[in-house]
C-alpha cells in the first residue's frame, strides 16, 4: 500500500499558499476600497475521543467594507470515521474506517448586493484510496451574464489543458450537486464540481494535483476581476433586501445538503471553520 503521507504533505503546502495569495489579494480590494480589513488567523486543533492529535487547521476570518464576511480555512486532520460513517466514504469501510485529509475552503459574502458570493474548495483524502476533489460556485444575488460568463471560462480553460470530456462533466456535476431540491431551484449560476479523482499510482497523483492546483489558480484569476468589476455599483434598499433573502437559500443548502458541512461535523472539526459559510445577516421572507 502507497504511503500517501508525502502526497498529504505536497497537497498541504499547496493549499497554504493558495490561501496565502486569496488573502492576500482580497485584502488589497478592501485597501482599494479605502478600508484598513485584513484577515484574522485562528489555528485549532482537532480533538479525538482517544485524546490522540488528529490534526487541525487554520481559519482566516475578515470583515471588511467590500467583504462583508469571508472565511479561508485550510485544515489537515486524519483518525477514524465514526461507525456508520465510514461505509458512505469512498474506499472507506466498518472493519478500514481510517482516513486523512488536507484541503481548502473558502466561502465569501460580499456587503455589495451587486458583487456575487461564492464558494472554493479543494481537498486532497486518503482512505483505502486517495483521491481529489474540489470546485467552485458563483452565487450572485442579482446576476450578471458577463461575470457568469468569466467565470465559467476561467474554469472551462482549466479543464480543457487536462482533459477536454471535464469542463462539461464537471459543470455538469456541479448545476445537480448545488442545488436546493425543497425548493426547487439553484443554489446560484454554477461553476464546476468533481470528486473521487482517483489516484491508484504516482502518475496518477501528479496528473490530478496538476488539475486541482489549476482549479485554485482559475479561481484567483477570476473572481477578484468581478469584484472590483462590480463592488463600486450603487444599490438600493431594494437590492439588499433581495440579497438578504437569497442568502437564506445559501444557509438552507448548506446545512441541510452541503457534503462538506456533514463530513466536517462527523470527523470532529472545528465548529467555527465549518459553519463559517453561513452569512452574517440573512433574512427570510
Amino acid at each position: 500500500m502507497t504511503d500517501w503521507q508525502p502526497y498529504s504533505e505536497r497537497a498541504r503546502e499547496w493549499f497554504e499558499s493558495l490561501r496565502d495569495r486569496i488573502c492576500a489579494e482580497f485584502e488589497a480590494i478592501e485597501r482599494e476600497a479605502g478600508s484598513s480589513a485584513a484577515f484574522d488567523y485562528i489555528p485549532w486543533d482537532r480533538s479525538t475521543e482517544d485524546e490522540t492529535h488528529g490534526g487541525g487547521g487554520v481559519r482566516g476570518v475578515m470583515k471588511g467594507k467590500v467583504f462583508e464576511k469571508v472565511g479561508v480555512n485550510v485544515s489537515t486532520v486524519s483518525g477514524d470515521f465514526a461507525p456508520g460513517f465510514a461505509a458512505t466514504i469512498n474506499g472507506a469501510s466498518e472493519e478500514s474506517p481510517g482516513f486523512t485529509a488536507t484541503g481548502i475552503s473558502l466561502v465569501a459574502h460580499m456587503a455589495n448586493p451587486h458583487v456575487p458570493a461564492v464558494h472554493m474548495n479543494t481537498r486532497f483524502l486518503t482512505t483505502g484510496k486517495a483521491w481529489f476533489g474540489g470546485g467552485a460556485d458563483l452565487n450572485p444575488p442579482i446576476p450578471y451574464a458577463e461575470d457568469t460568463e468569466e467565470f465559467h471560462a476561467a474554469f472551462r480553460a482549466a479543464c480543457a489543458a487536462h482533459n477536454p470530456t471535464y469542463y462539461e462533466r464537471f459543470r455538469k456535476w456541479a448545476d445537480e450537486y448545488f442545488f436546493i431540491p425543497h425548493r426547487n431551484v439553484a443554489r446560484g449560476v454554477g461553476g464546476i464540481f468533481y470528486d473521487h479523482l482517483e489516484c491508484p499510482d504516482d502518475t496518477a497523483w501528479e496528473r490530478n494535483f496538476a488539475f486541482t492546483r489549476d482549479v485554485g489558480e482559475a479561481f484567483l484569476a477570476a473572481f477578484p476581476r468581478i469584484v472590483r468589476r462590480r463592488m463600486d455599483m450603487a444599490f438600493t434598499a431594494e437590492d439588499k433586501q433581495a440579497q438578504l433573502e437569497w442568502r437564506g437559500r445559501y444557509v438552507e443548502f448548506n446545512l441541510v445538503y452541503d457534503r462538506g458541512t456533514l463530513f466536517g461535523l462527523r470527523t470532529g472539526g472545528n465548529i467555527d471553520a465549518i459553519l463559517m459559510s453561513l452569512p452574517p445577516e440573512v433574512k427570510w421572507s
